[in-house]
């Protein structure tokens, strides 16, 4: 690794680094550290300080085990994650993951050719929902094809996507059969990877029901296979026709259940009181709830107690 100066500190943050001299650590450790973070020359004080102690920590480590006190040697990948596996016992998970993020900043502003940072990636969204209007006007359009097998076919991928919020795999395998009357309401058993079952909007329970009782135990939405691919993409076409609706897609149908639910729990509400922006520990909390019972279920849906 060839090593360059990328600049020097502003005084107040040179004087900072220093006059920094940890009394928990070797002094050849508290100058490697001083040393590195002098030629990655951070702008404040505050960022200096937290690059000297994630350096520290790291030199310190470095000599319990035996290895040189050098840029190249402590500030390779391997040396880091050595670190970070067997010299953080104490820390907590979030104090080592920011110190793994400092080292390794600290390694990237050393390097005199660095690597290319990652190219961000674009979050995928959740699909708009479609409006109630919307979704009666596929509903309709359902109700207006040629023969009646294509009528319950064509209605129960509406129902069972904006109803229930089944797409994709999980559609092409949800027989007549699978649609159960019970503790006051209509629910899908879907199987595979995801095995649950799910309540249905009470908007949904008639047609959908109707759907199921002439599928019997044949594909609600027709077909022979379950693998096959192209039995959905046939019905969203026929239902395509109207130029005053937009495109009938089957994630949007799925985000449409899924904003009906939502504001039946009141997830937004719950959100905006625990000052939540993201879900990314949701799964984490909902994991430790007792299991609801299924009239619960089917009734924040709309079904009969």
């Amino acid at each position: 690794m060839i090593l360059q100066t990328p600049g020097s500190p502003p005084p107040q943050t040179a004087a900072m680094i220093a006059a920094w001299r940890p009394r928990a650590m070797s002094e050849a450790a508290a100058g490697f550290a001083r040393e590195v973070v002098t030629e990655a020359a951070p702008a404040r004080p505050e960022r200096a300080k937290a690059l000297l102690f994630a350096a520290g920590r790291l030199a310190a480590f470095g000599e319990s085990v035996g290895l040189e006190l050098c840029a190249q040697v402590l500030l390779c990948e391997a040396s880091i994650e050595r670190f970070v596996a067997c010299g953080t016992a104490g820390l907590s998970p979030a104090s080592v993951r920011t110190i793994r993020s400092r080292l390794r900043a600290l390694a990237h502003a050393l390097r005199a050719y660095p690597s290319p940072p990652p190219v961000p990636l674009p979050r995928e969204r959740a699909k708009a929902p479609y409006t109630p209007d919307e979704v009666e006007g596929y509903l309709r359009l359902a109700g207006a094809q040629s023969t009646r097998a294509r009528r319950m076919r064509a209605s129960a991928l509406i129902c069972l996507g904006a109803g229930a919020g089944i797409v994709a795999g999980e559609l092409r395998g949800v027989r007549g059969t699978d649609v159960l009357k019970r503790s006051g309401g209509v629910l899908v058993a879907v199987g595979g990877a995801r095995a649950r079952t799910v309540p249905v909007i009470s908007r949904f329970h008639e047609p959908l029901a109707e759907a199921a009782c002439f599928a019997g135990e044949h594909l609600i939405v027709g077909g022979q296979d379950p693998g096959a691919r192209n039995i959905s993409d046939a019905l969203c076409r026929a239902l395509c026709t109207d130029l005053s609706l937009p495109r009938l897609q089957a994630g949007r149908l799925r985000s449409t259940w899924l904003h009906q639910a939502a504001q039946a729990i009141g997830l937004q509400a719950f959100m905006a009181a625990a000052g939540v922006a993201c879900s990314q520990r949701l799964g984490d909390i909902a994991s430790r709830l007792p299991t609801l019972p299924e009239t619960e279920m089917v009734a924040l849906l709309g079904g009969s107690p």
